[in-house]
Formats: C-alpha cells, structure tokens, sequence
C-alpha cells in the first residue's frame, strides 16, 4: 500500500521539491499571505503523480483556488516553491504553460461572439496553433463538450453550465500535457455532470494528467485516482483516493428484527456511536475480532439477517481527519 502523507507547514527553508518525470506539479512549504494578513495558504507540500486525474479537495474558501493561481503564475507566493512540468513557477511560466489547458474561476469570454468565435478567438491567440488546422480543432472541441448544436449561439445567451462546456472546450483545443480544473462541474444539471466527468476519464486514458478542483466530495470519488485535502488553507492528508477512504474506519452494520436488543449487546461489546433506525443499526466497530461480536448477538438470542462492516466513503475520512462536514451532492 502506497504511503499516505499527511502535512505540515515546513519551518525550514523552502527549497524546491524534486519534480521527476513522475511528478507533475510538486510544491514545497508553498504560502500565499494577502495584504490585510489572511492566509490563504499555508505551508502546501504537494506532489501530483503523472498520469493521475487528481482531486483537490476542500470546502469553498479553503485556499484551493489561490494555489491553483499560484501554479499557474497568475500571482506569486509570498513564500515556498512550486514547480509544474518540472519547470519552476512563475519564472517558467512562457516555457510550461503551452503545454497546460486550464479552466480557472471559470471561462472569460466574449459575450458578443458566438461560442465557435470565442474558440478560434483562443486559438488565433495561442502562438503555437497551427492556423491551418484551426477550424478542424474548433470543431472537434465542440463536439467533445457536446456544443456543436449550440456553436453559432452568442455566447452572452450561454446558461452558465454551457460557459463552463465553451471554457473546457477551450483547454481542449490543443493536446495537453496538463489539464488544471477549478470546479468543472460548477453550474452544470447532473447529465452535463456525467458527461464532464466521463471526459475526464477520457483525457485521462489518453495520458494527459488532470488536476480537478472541487468541494464535491462525490465528484472526487466518482473521477478521480488521488486526492488531497484541503481546510483552512493547510493540506491536511493526500494519496490515493481508495486508501484515503480506507484510512477511516467503516461502520458496522447490523440487520435484524430486534434493533433494541442488538444495539445494548453491541454497546456491551465495545461500539460506539450506536444509531438505530428502524431494523438497521450502525456503529463504530469495536477492536475486537467481529465474529465474537456476532457471536455474542445470537448468545443473546438477537436474531441477525445481516452483520457487516460498510466501506468508508472520502466524507467520512474527511469528517475524521477536520471535524468538519462536507457538501456531498454531485
């Protein structure tokens, strides 16, 4: 089982972290302090595995936005590291960010134009676009986002779900070695959500690396392979998403036609955060070996349909590593 790190801010000094042909975007003790004092992040150490579609998790106003910035030399850290393709940030910004599509706080486009022209309008933009091939490439990354039908429209008349479609199609209009995603789904009916994320998937099979922001701890479970947590701007754990689920303890569930009897034996057993509803009860498992637990429910003439431990999902190894709750919805 690869290792899960949880972080630290590094009072040391902060040097950059070695970004291997592994690693595609790595920061170091990264900090960003705004003027008035706030801390939007603090002391970030990060390492994006190449080829990873890789979740970054945190409540809204959780410093996820800020770092995203950061990495992209869009603003400067007030200390630390970052390094993206291996390149440092912001010096390396001409070198790397060609190779990096990016929908950022969402698309800017031209209200007037319709969303075919705001697409050759990027395009045109990009010194490394092959003219020739512009309109092929437009048109291909309309049909990826499922805007072909709505091309010609002006894209003032655009609902934010299809601005949010036009800025991926974007980050699409050339082959990337890094997609950056700050809440890709934001806006979009749980169809247009379905259909982001199997796009995502895609570009991922295809070997781009995706870096996907968002507060939706079920968008991260559906998509993505690692993670890292966010709150209050420190990174509290990272890994793969399986192990960062399995790092907190499932529920033992418990079904049978005596929920009263069986909640004080198990509580007599040692679990803890007892819940009964209906003929189902739930709990902490206790450390014990379970079939003695079950055992003891049958002694006790408990009659027992199901007993089972049920998969921690991300919600719950959030709400054990910060205290926090979390929005689930996706």
């Amino acid at each position: 089982m690869a290792e899960l790190s949880t972080a630290e801010p590094d009072t040391g000094p902060a040097t950059g972290p070695e970004a291997g042909p592994d690693t595609v975007i790595a920061t170091r003790a990264l900090t960003k302090r705004f003027r008035g004092g706030q801390l939007a992040v603090d002391g970030l150490d990060l390492a994006v595995p190449a080829g990873s579609v890789f979740g970054f998790l945190g409540p809204n106003g959780s410093g996820k936005t800020t770092t995203i910035r950061m990495l992209m030399g869009l603003i400067e850290p007030t200390s630390g590291t970052a390094r993206v393709l291996g390149q440092a940030m912001p010096r390396a910004t001409r070198t790397v960010l060609p190779q990096v599509g990016a929908l950022i706080e969402g698309p800017a486009l031209y209200g007037f134009l319709s969303g075919r022209d705001n697409l050759l309008r990027y395009d045109s933009a990009d010194p490394t676009a092959d003219p020739r091939t512009r309109r092929a490439r437009v048109a291909a990354a309309l049909d990826r986002v499922g805007l072909t039908a709505a091309a010609s429209k002006k894209a003032k008349a655009y609902s934010l779900g299809m601005k949010q479609r036009l800025g991926l199609a974007a980050a699409l209009l050339q082959p990337r070695r890094l997609l950056v995603l700050d809440e890709p789904t934001n806006g979009l009916d749980p169809q247009g959500m379905r259909e982001i994320r199997s796009l995502v998937r895609e570009l991922a099979s295809d070997g781009t690396t995706v870096f996907l922001s968002s507060h939706l701890l079920d968008e991260i479970e559906q998509v993505c392979s690692h993670a890292a947590v966010m709150a209050r701007g420190r990174l509290i754990i990272q890994g793969p998403v399986a192990e960062l689920a399995a790092g907190a303890r499932g529920l033992l569930v418990v079904t049978t036609p005596d929920p009263g009897d069986a909640a004080r034996v198990l509580k007599e057993q040692g679990m803890a955060d007892v819940v009964v509803e209906e003929d189902r009860v739930t709990g902490e498992p206790p450390d014990r070996d379970l079939a003695e637990v079950n055992a003891a429910l049958v002694s006790a003439g408990v009659r027992v349909r199901g007993f089972g431990l049920e998969r921690a999902s991300l919600e719950d190894a959030f709400v054990a590593l910060t205290g926090e709750g979390f929005d689930v919805a996706g």
